[in-house]
């Protein structure tokens, strides 16, 4: 067993202990507590939300806008685990498990709610004196400093959750097994691969929130776009196909599956796998959300938070269907077992393939690539707040080249360990975030009656 592949067991095994139940329920869990304690706000709100994106900051304290906010959260969010992520979940609970991403969705705009309206309450300044926000402030400004602790450990959390690993490795592996053959990839082709996102990935993450800002606020809606008019076309190619594809999300969500054993377990294990896919794609109650949304000008916490919301909506609602609606449309390219995030990657440029044949899999390869690319800008942001609260601005700011180096680093460990890594940052983030929403809610919501309020009597 090679040094790599021992670290891997070792990563895994501990990520397993943590990121089990105890992680699931605590999101989906908070997230269902947040949709009932708002009154249904995602459902209630989803027009005003959409409308208070017109509105221009003025006398806010922060460097972006909320517009510029959403699409830098969003293109954090779209990434690898829309495709490939939806992919896996396909495999093991099959079209089903598409419904219960959209009941995760609902669940994670509730509770991005409360994250984007306490970033905004409870903002900090950096050693610099500028204006920050995120759970770090969050933590200590809404449950004060003896709570400091708590938000130490999120920052830590937070260097290692945010360092784009498996992007850069998953970009390696797609890039070089559509272009190289199997026997010619090497570790030098990886390492080679990994030096060259990595100095694309610098000329935006170089620049810092604001350029971060600007390009995002650009690339989202183009890359967002680009997608739903390449499944679209899909749609349209295959439209005799298309209520089935519907009928089956529908009647498998509640429909037992041999495959899984049959009865009531099945159905149970349809719904979790489909939640918890959409869970780590929008990753709400992680926390990197309230970093950029804490940074807008937005002085309306409420407004800020009705924005933050839309987020989920978009990746775990739109950008997921629009993967799951591609890859039903081609069932028999789907295996009956599950499969590995590279293997669900492989099975949804199959699937574009065959839909488009000469040119499909390299237009979602392109579009990944930029899925992809987006992210890893988003995490740089994030991972330099966190270090710039434990070891201050003028010292953090040079935690940009670490994550630099990890990108190529990434691009030549096994994927396993990636994932493994991911996923146990990830839920060491989740806990001190949850904790601080649950105890700061009735705050939010009061600030949320009052908004209405205050609204209804401008109307």
């Amino acid at each position: 067993m090679g040094f790599w592949e021992r670290i891997g067991n070792s990563i895994v095994a501990v990520s397993d202990a943590v990121c089990g139940y105890p992680f699931f329920i605590l999101l989906v869990g908070g997230g269902l507590f947040f949709l009932l304690y708002s009154g249904f706000a995602p459902l209630r709100h989803f027009a005003h939300a959409v409308q208070a994106l017109r509105v221009k900051e003025s006398g806010g304290a922060g460097q972006i806008s909320s517009l510029e906010a959403l699409s830098t959260a969003i293109a954090a969010t779209v990434g690898m685990g829309n495709i490939a992520g939806v992919a896996i979940a396909i495999s093991i609970g099959g079209a089903g498990t598409i419904f219960w991403m959209w009941v995760s969705a609902l669940l994670g705009m509730a509770t991005k709610f409360f994250e984007g309206t306490l970033a905004v309450m409870y903002k900090g300044k950096d050693s610099a004196g500028v204006v920050q926000g995120g759970p770090m402030y969050v933590i200590t400004k809404g449950l004060g400093p003896k709570w400091k602790p708590l938000a130490v450990f999120f920052a830590v959390s937070g260097l290692f959750g945010t360092l784009c690993t498996m992007q850069s490795n998953q970009i390696t592996e797609a890039l070089t097994t559509t272009f190289i053959a199997p026997e010619n990839i090497t570790p030098m082709t990886r390492f080679i691969t990994g030096l060259v996102i990595t100095a694309l990935v610098s000329l935006v993450a170089l620049g810092g929130i604001k350029r971060i800002g600007k390009v995002a606020s650009r690339l989202t809606p183009f890359m967002v776009g680009a997608y739903f008019v390449l499944v679209f076309y899909i749609l349209v190619t295959h439209a005799a196909a298309v209520p089935g594809v519907f009928r089956d999300i529908f009647v498998g969500a509640f429909t037992p599956r041999a495959a899984l054993g049959g009865g009531i377990a099945s159905i149970i294990t349809v719904a979790l796998t489909g939640v918890r896919r959409a869970v780590f794609v929008n990753e709400a109650g992680v926390g990197t959300a309230s970093m950029v949304h804490g940074a807008s000008r937005n002085n309306e916490p409420v407004r800020e938070g009705l924005v933050a919301m839309l987020g989920p909506a978009i990746d775990s609602g739109l950008v997921c269907t629009l993967t799951a609606l591609a890859i039903l449309i081609q069932k028999d390219v789907i295996p009956v077992a599950g499969m590995s995030s590279m293997q669900g990657l492989q099975l949804a440029l199959n699937s574009f393939a065959a839909s488009i044949p000469v040119v499909g899999r390299y237009l979602l390869l392109a579009i990944l690539l930029i899925f992809a690319f987006s992210t890893m800008f988003s995490y740089s942001y994030y991972g330099t707040k966190c270090a710039s609260y434990l070891f201050g601005a003028e010292k953090g700011k040079y935690y940009i080249y670490f994550y630099l180096c990890m990108i190529i680093v990434a691009a030549v460990v096994p994927l396993r360990a990636v994932v493994g890594f991911v996923d146990l940052t990830f839920a060491l983030m989740a806990f001190p975030n949850m904790i601080a929403l649950f105890a700061l809610a009735p705050r939010a919501k009061k600030a949320m009656n009052e908004y209405f309020k205050e609204f209804k009597k401008k109307k």
